[in-house]
């Protein structure tokens, strides 16, 4: 297969963590701009760092990465060199994830962080010609208060993001625990999203569904052990924003061969690819689509079907949905 045809497709991506695209050397640069000493003593040795065993075993490096992230330049920069790979990609619309507790609980002001990531945002539409939409996640291992003082810091500044997320830690930390918070959040207008189904069972995709009354599943490759909530989530054409190498990375799958994404795109489910966070899990979309071709033999209009997939889940207007989607 020409993997070129497939790299040059226009694509979505929904679900990308602007804090894990923070590559290594960047990560020296900010800690070396802010005077901050890393643990490492050089990129190579952060590579190493980077076998995960589980979950909790990267965020434990993610979190030690994101204390670099300092000023609001610092998370312009970050924004702005993920908006490149996105022009390199062919990515010519972006949902991004932010997470404002993993700085504000280190006494980063919420301003700083927000007003950085919008000014990239704002720059890649006029420079680039990439449209994005921001969604602010609450950190699911930190409690409900935090979660709800995090909204109530937010919502002033509630025209530079669409929608709410729930990530960090899965296990222990079912979705039924935010559900106050998520009411709120959707009283003033925010589209839910929540993670659910990657290391939980498809239980917590049911609470985010029921519960949550999300808009879209972030993961969700746990649905396929509940026949009855695969036939909902292809009935109610309910997305799944799933990421490949980043499963792999941490040990959902054994490897890349033994995803189910395409299983469940045979099956209807209105699957997407996405990179989570990619300078962690090695690689960027097309990365995804590349391995997805290479280890599962996914062909051209597998690939054409999910790239339609990810402007339909999108958060775009029913107009630029079309657009795109005419163009695949």
């Amino acid at each position: 297969m020409d993997l070129k045809t497939i790299e040059a497709l226009p694509k979505a991506e929904l679900h990308l963590h602007i804090e894990g695209s923070l590559e290594p050397e960047m990560m020296f640069g900010l800690a070396e701009r802010n005077g901050i000493a890393l643990p490492y003593a050089s990129t190579q040795e952060i590579h190493k760092a980077y076998e995960f065993t589980n979950l909790q075993s990267f965020l434990d490096l993610y979190y030690a990465g994101a204390g670099v992230l300092q000023t609001s330049q610092d998370f312009y920069d970050l924004t702005w060199a993920y908006l490149k790979r996105c022009k390199e990609d062919h990515v010519v619309h972006t949902e991004i994830f932010f997470d404002p507790q993993t700085h504000t609980e280190r006494g980063v002001a919420f301003e700083t962080v927000i007003e950085g990531i919008h000014t990239a945002l704002a720059d890649g539409k006029e420079k680039l010609s990439i449209s994005s939409h921001l969604i602010l996640c609450f950190l699911r291992h930190l409690p409900e208060k935090s979660a709800l003082k995090t909204l109530d810091e937010a919502l002033p500044y509630k025209e530079y993001f669409i929608g709410i997320g729930l990530d960090s830690s899965e296990a222990g930390f079912p979705p039924e625990m935010f559900e106050r918070v998520f009411a709120k959040a959707r009283k003033a207008d925010l589209i839910p999203v929540a993670h659910a189904g990657e290391e939980g069972p498809p239980e917590y995709i049911h609470q985010a569904l029921d519960l949550l009354k999300v808009a879209r599943i972030d993961h969700g490759v746990r649905a396929v052990e509940d026949k009855a909530l695969m036939e909902r989530l292809i009935r109610e054409r309910m997305p799944l924003t799933v990421c490949p190498f980043s499963n792999v990375k941490l040990k959902v799958f054994e490897s890349l061969s033994d995803h189910n994404i395409l299983e469940m795109l045979n099956q209807d489910v209105c699957v997407t690819v996405n990179s989570d966070d990619p300078a962690y899990f090695g690689g960027y979309i097309n990365a995804n689509f590349k391995g997805l071709a290479q280890e599962l033999s996914m062909t051209l209009e597998q690939a054409k079907k999910l790239a339609k997939n990810s402007f339909e889940a999108s958060f775009l207007s029913e107009a630029q949905k079309r657009k795109w989607m005419e163009m695949l």
